[in-house]
């Protein structure tokens, strides 16, 4: 396998964006968004350390469905599981938390520990049965689903020297590190295994990651978004 890179600018190429809804209701900065995989619902979180989970309703309206203040924390990231209306949220606070809905009411039914450290990130993989988060405590953790509850089946360290902001599950698992570089690992059960250290691959922090198919973006520090891809 062979690993390539393409740097790309942005530019505005002339479509037109409008604005069609301001949802307000948090108390400090919002972190991250998520739509679930249906589009029923729109998840946010914030450094106010409330999760919000919005309805979406006919003609494109909006609906606060619930708020979740679970977090003693900042919270860094919401992430919809790839097929069931499960949220799981990553904080500052060191634990990540896994929402359901019952009864038309969303609750935290798991409350995930571990990481001794900020929980910057966490990605799913393909079938929902398992994902990975990563920290501030230079370690990746992988949960893994067994009767119906996410327990940490393995604990990766000793490959990051520095935090690491972003992981992407796709091809391989990817990683944005404090080190700038980016790191690809192969998942073996509940395992990860190295394969492929890119060194220096932002002239700073890399902040994040994201898999589509073979081509995987980055963003850093450094002002620039790359694009690599996997040649098989």
């Amino acid at each position: 396998k062979q690993w390539y890179q393409r740097r790309v600018r942005g530019e505005y190429r002339g479509e037109e964006w409008e604005l069609d809804t301001t949802l307000e209701g948090h108390e400090n900065e919002v972190k991250s968004v998520s739509w679930s995989r249906d589009g029923d619902y729109l998840a946010s979180c914030s450094r106010d350390k409330s999760v919000w989970i919005w309805d979406v309703m006919e003609g494109g309206e909006y609906e606060c469905a619930s708020v979740l203040q679970v977090h003693t924390q900042d919270v860094k990231r919401v992430v919809w599981h790839p097929d069931e209306p499960t949220l799981v949220s990553a904080s500052y606070d060191d634990t990540v938390k896994v929402f359901r809905e019952f009864s038309d009411d969303w609750e935290c039914v798991q409350s995930l520990v571990g990481h001794s450290s900020t929980v910057w990130s966490l990605s799913f993989n393909k079938s929902g049965d398992k994902f990975v988060t990563c920290s501030d405590d230079r370690t990746l953790r992988v949960w893994c689903r067994d009767e119906g509850k996410f327990t940490c089946k393995s604990t990766i360290c000793g490959f990051h020297p520095r935090p690491i902001y972003d992981v992407s599950w796709g091809r391989y698992v990817a990683t944005g590190c404090g080190d700038n570089a980016i790191r690809l690992f192969e998942c073996h059960g509940s395992s990860l295994l190295l394969a492929h250290t890119e060194l220096n691959a932002h002239a700073g922090d890399v902040n994040c990651v994201s898999w589509k198919g073979n081509l995987l973006a980055s963003a850093g520090d450094d002002e620039t978004v790359k694009i690599w891809s996997l040649d098989t």
